[in-house]
């Protein structure tokens, strides 16, 4: 019983050192896009704050789960969606120098018109919606099985206590926390690192020997997520918000370190999966293998969970006070946007109840946001605004054919897990691209 006591403590611990620790927001250029004493976030800072929002806890729990299944490849599969930061760094640095837009919003409109925007702000609202329940999910099985009152007591108080600190200061508390949290991210890892590589269970070159390169055993996945990092930080404003806070170029360069030191972390978690493969564990890895080496590394193991749901949490409740009160204007007081971060925590936290799954919050998603594709890629090519409409309900298109497991088998040629995802992507792309230039080519 000792050891939920801990997790309790670090839990009430943490979140209340950083509500006492985290700034009061006062202005709105404050908690909305932290400016702190007239200045923007350093390179440092920016590449940190981006690399630990996009740790979530369910994003090391299936790097961790991913080891176990496929081994190091697994890791490597699921770090592939980290090149998202290289194509978010590069073209939102193009849309800020040659275009010379403010915001992806403002490109939006700019481009396509108000209604576009609208279609992609509902898009930009599931993501948060997903984000929210997925992470506090991952914290509640520390605490208990799902549906049991201590696993829901535990989403619950994370997710208040999440609140309070974020409520305080916006995206300066998100910022702020993020360092702090990537800080004790990085030694919480090293720490469980030694201990893996200390045991006389392991080895070095197990790691190069649990997997074996093929497409039914990891690079289905991989090359998933490759193709939907063409269009997936698109959707994700805790990553794009973050891409106008900056100059241009000190944003280009945190982005791109943070694609690299990002992919790497996912990778080095992995390793706690590919532990629990070789030692023939079962189950949920990460839990396991805490368990496995005792109560201190499964407190380390838990208190990374908590310290990457919380700021990928307090990164979702910003981004949404943001987008409801700067880009759809609803209401640009830093009163309405605490409004607005305590409606997305209620919501979000609804499907919770309702026994959701956690990594379908990650792939199903990415697909239904593959029409944003060309939008992106093809940003400076003019073309009719229709062009924005097909592509996007395209996307959607493929993304309901994912859900519900009814593409054609002809049109997948590898075998294995995560082979509809990887072809539904490829054809879904392709066709998004042909629809979004076809109102081109007739006007031609």
């Amino acid at each position: 019983m000792e050891i939920i006591y801990w997790q309790w403590l670090l839990i009430i611990g943490s979140s209340l050192a950083f509500f006492f620790l985290s700034p009061l927001a006062k202005t709105t250029e404050q908690f909305y896009k932290a400016i702190q004493n007239n200045k923007a976030p350093s390179a440092t800072v920016l590449t940190g704050s981006l690399i630990i929002s996009w740790i979530f806890a369910k994003s090391i729990t299936n790097a961790a789960n991913l080891g176990l299944e496929f081994g190091i490849l697994g890791g490597i599969a699921y770090a592939g969606y980290y090149f998202s930061f290289a194509v978010a760094g590069i073209l939102i640095y193009q849309l800020r120098v040659k275009g010379n837009y403010k915001s992806i919003h403002d490109f939006i409109v700019s481009k396509f018109g108000k209604q576009a925007m609208f279609l992609f702000s509902l898009l930009i609202a599931i993501r948060l919606f997903n984000e929210v329940w997925s992470n506090t999910m991952v914290i509640g099985t520390y605490f208990g099985d799902s549906g049991t009152s201590a696993y829901y007591w535990a989403i619950i108080l994370f997710t208040v206590l999440t609140l309070a600190y974020t409520i305080k200061g916006g995206l300066s508390s998100s910022i702020f926390t993020d360092v702090i949290q990537m800080i004790f991210f990085s030694v919480l890892l090293l720490i469980i690192l030694f201990n893996i590589f200390s045991s006389e269970n392991f080895k070095v070159q197990d790691i190069s020997q649990s997997s074996v390169w093929s497409f039914d055993l990891g690079l289905n996945l991989f090359f998933a997520a490759i193709i939907q990092s063409l269009s997936y930080p698109f959707h994700d404003p805790v990553l794009t918000d973050r891409a106008f806070l900056s100059s241009p170029k000190v944003t280009r360069k945190s982005f791109l370190w943070a694609s690299f030191l990002g992919a790497i972390c996912i990778i080095l978690f992995s390793i706690v999966g590919v532990y629990a493969k070789v030692n023939g564990m079962q189950g949920d890895a990460a839990f396991e293998v805490g368990k496995a080496f005792g109560v201190i590394i499964l407190l380390v193991i838990n208190f990374i969970m908590i310290t990457s749901a919380a700021s990928t949490l307090d990164s979702t409740f910003s981004s949404f006070s943001k987008l409801a009160a700067i880009d759809l204007k609803l209401g640009k007081t830093v009163k309405f946007g605490r409004i607005s971060m305590i409606i997305i925590a209620i919501l979000g936290t609804i499907p919770v109840f309702l026994n959701a799954e956690i990594l379908s919050a990650t792939t199903i998603s990415g697909t239904m946001v593959i029409g944003l594709t060309p939008v992106f890629v093809f940003w400076n090519m003019k073309v009719p605004k229709i062009s924005f409409y097909l592509s996007v309900l395209c996307g959607l298109f493929f993304g309901m054919l994912l859900l519900f497991k009814i593409f054609p088998a002809e049109l997948i040629f590898t075998e294995g897990k995560y082979a509809d995802l990887l072809w539904i992507n490829f054809w879904g792309i392709l066709c998004c691209i042909i629809v979004f230039m076809i109102p081109k080519w007739i006007k031609n």
